[in-house]
């Protein structure tokens, strides 16, 4: 454990009891949406996975100097200010946000800014549990709705198939398929973020490289869709419009999932071919 003075262990026990009293009612109600949510349903695991982080730096902590710095206080001012303001307008992402700014404050005033430095991916990583606004989401969503149909109609026309379009929907001889939010695209790029950025914490690569790895999840994901889409509309093309509902629909989601995965795991070692690797302590 990081060597704390006892007055700075009272007050980190002061800040950290605070925090749990104003934001667990805020913390419980993500639960239900992490679990009737699909597109969130990772949020169970980025809580888990930012504390991982921390503690895989726990040596490097340990040899900082305390440096307490009162700057701080102005971050924890903005984060309480925002989450007035999210009650205020009821507004859910600026409520659960503001633990974010609220925490990365704390850090600055009990223990200075090389903590802050450190510890800021792990806990700006709690971003990925948070469900965006239903507004931006679905100004997103739609716009990825239209371009993974089309990129699917001109994959399946390309293999000599016959496919017409007409917004998100895609009429094939023997059936018709809409391509749905669920369908666009959206939760595959917010899943390769949240791995993309994990990724490129614990890869060795430089920062214009780690940069290169999380920006390269929207290209994984648009991919990895659009192959998803053409699959589906082509097995719905000769077994009909059931491949494209039920299991099927739900495999088809994990094997998008794993794919991606596979993907960016080849970035991050094609990345890191150019680089001389230094030993991990």
């Amino acid at each position: 454990m990081v060597a704390i003075a006892n007055s700075n262990l009272l007050y980190l026990s002061l800040v950290l009891l605070s925090l749990l009293a104003l934001y667990l009612p805020i913390l419980q109600d993500l639960v239900p949406e992490w679990l009737n949510n699909d597109n969130y349903s990772h949020g169970f695991f980025i809580p888990l996975i930012s504390v991982y982080m921390i503690w895989s730096m726990r040596e490097e902590l340990r040899k900082l100097p305390l440096e307490p710095c009162n700057w701080g206080v102005i971050w924890v001012i903005l984060g309480l200010s925002q989450l007035a303001l999210g009650y205020a307008g009821s507004e859910f992402f600026l409520k659960r946000s503001s633990l974010i700014i609220v925490l990365l404050g704390s850090i600055i005033f009990l223990f200075g800014m090389q903590y802050f430095r450190i510890l800021l991916v792990p806990v700006m990583y709690l971003i990925f549990m948070i469900p965006l606004p239903a507004i931006i989401w679905n100004k997103i969503a739609f716009p990825l709705q239209l371009f993974s149909s089309s990129l699917a109609e001109h994959v399946v026309q390309f293999l000599g198939m016959s496919i017409l379009r007409n917004g998100n929907i895609l009429y094939l001889p023997s059936t018709t398929l809409e391509v749905v939010d669920a369908c666009s695209g959206l939760r595959s790029l917010m899943t390769m973020f949240t791995l993309s950025t994990f990724l490129a914490w614990q890869s060795d690569i430089n920062l214009t490289k780690k940069w290169i790895l999380v920006s390269s999840a929207i290209p994984i994901a648009i991919i990895s869709n659009a192959i998803r889409l053409t699959a589906t509309a082509i097995l719905a093309s000769f077994y009909g419009e059931r491949v494209a509902q039920g299991f099927l629909h739900e495999f088809s989601g994990f094997v998008t999932f794993v794919l991606g995965t596979v993907l960016l795991i080849v970035v991050n070692y094609m990345l890191g071919l150019s680089q001389k690797r230094v030993p991990c302590h």
